[in-house]
C-alpha cells in the first residue's frame, strides 16, 4: 500500500494560440501538442466535454498520446450543470458516461463539475444530484449502460480504468456551508479549491484534493510568484504525505503563464520528467 498519495500538476485544456512559440515550440504542429504538453506536465483537464460529448475515438487518441502515469481529468457537460441546473439530469448523466471517457483508460483521472455562478445550493437537488454520481466502475457501468443508444453506441469497456472520481466547483456563496462540506465528504467528492480572493478556503472534502487554481488568493495579485509556488508546494506535500492524491491545474486568469506555473510547482515539489 502507498504511503504518500500522487501529485499530478497541469493546465485546462491544451489548445490555446498564445502557447505557440511560447510553451510550445516555434513550428510545432499543432496534432503533436497534446504529446509534447504531456511531456512536461502530468495532468491536464479536458475541456471540450463540457460544451458537447466527444467520441470513444477521441478519448481513445488522446490517452495514446500521452506516457504512463499521466491522467486527465474530465470536464462534466454544461447541459447537466448550466441547462438543467443538476436537475431531472440523469439521462445526461447517462450519456455523458456512456460516450466514451472510459476509452481513456488508465489515463482517466477524476470528472470535474463547475457549477454556474447564479446556481445557489438547494436542499434538494444538490444532494439528488451528488447521488446519481456513480463512485465505483460497477456504479458508473450501471448509469452508463441506461443511455440513450439511439443518439450513440455505449462505450462500456473498462478496462484499465481502477477508480470513479468526482471533483464539485461550487460558485455560489451560499454553498460556503459545513452542511454542503459534510454531503461531500459523505460522497467523497472534492470541493475544487479555486484560490482566488472570492474564495480563497483550502478545504478537503475527499480522499484525494483537486485544485483550479485561478488566483492567488489576495487582492493586488498579478499571477502566480515565486513564493506562491512555494507556499502551494508546502501545502500540497502535507496533503500527499497525509496519502492524498493531489490534482492542481492553473487555469483561467494567468492562462498564459499556466505551463510554466505548473512545471515550477511540479518541480518545487521534487517530481521530475525526462525532458527536464
Amino acid at each position: 500500500m502507498s504511503t504518500i498519495g500522487t501529485v499530478r500538476t497541469g493546465t485546462a485544456g491544451w489548445v490555446f494560440e498564445p502557447w505557440r512559440g511560447t510553451f510550445f515550440p516555434q513550428g510545432l504542429v499543432q496534432k503533436k501538442e497534446l504529446a509534447y504538453a504531456a511531456s512536461r506536465l502530468t495532468s491536464i483537464e479536458i475541456n471540450a466535454t463540457f460544451r458537447a460529448n466527444q467520441k470513444p475515438a477521441s478519448f481513445a487518441r488522446w490517452a495514446g498520446e500521452t506516457p504512463d502515469g499521466f491522467q486527465f481529468s474530465v470536464k462534466g457537460p454544461q447541459l447537466v450543470t448550466h441547462i438543467k441546473r443538476l436537475k431531472n439530469c440523469a439521462e445526461p448523466l447517462a450519456n455523458f458516461f456512456a460516450s466514451g471517457p472510459l476509452a481513456l483508460g488508465s489515463r482517466l483521472g477524476p470528472f470535474v463539475w463547475q457549477l454556474p455562478p447564479n446556481l445557489a445550493f438547494d436542499p434538494e437537488s444538490f444532494p439528488a444530484f451528488l447521488d446519481l454520481l456513480p463512485t465505483d466502475v460497477e456504479s458508473y457501468l450501471t448509469l452508463a449502460g441506461r443511455a440513450d443508444a439511439a443518439r450513440q453506441e455505449p462505450f462500456l469497456d473498462a478496462s484499465g480504468v481502477s477508480r470513479i472520481r468526482h471533483a464539485i466547483e461550487p460558485r455560489h456563496k451560499s454553498f460556503d456551508t459545513p452542511e454542503v462540506n459534510a454531503l461531500l465528504k459523505q460522497h467523497n467528492i472534492a470541493r475544487v479549491i479555486a484560490d482566488t480572493a472570492e474564495h480563497p478556503a483550502r478545504d478537503l472534502t475527499a480522499d484525494f484534493a483537486y485544485c483550479r487554481l485561478q488566483g492567488p488568493a489576495r487582492p493586488d495579485a498579478d499571477g502566480y510568484a515565486e513564493a506562491d509556488i512555494k507556499d502551494w508546494a508546502e501545502t500540497i506535500n502535507g496533503w500527499r504525505s497525509a496519502c492524498r492524491d493531489v490534482f492542481a491545474y492553473f487555469v483561467h486568469e494567468d492562462k498564459l503563464h499556466a505551463p510554466a506555473n505548473a512545471i515550477a510547482l511540479r518541480q518545487a515539489l521534487g517530481l521530475t520528467l525526462p525532458d527536464d
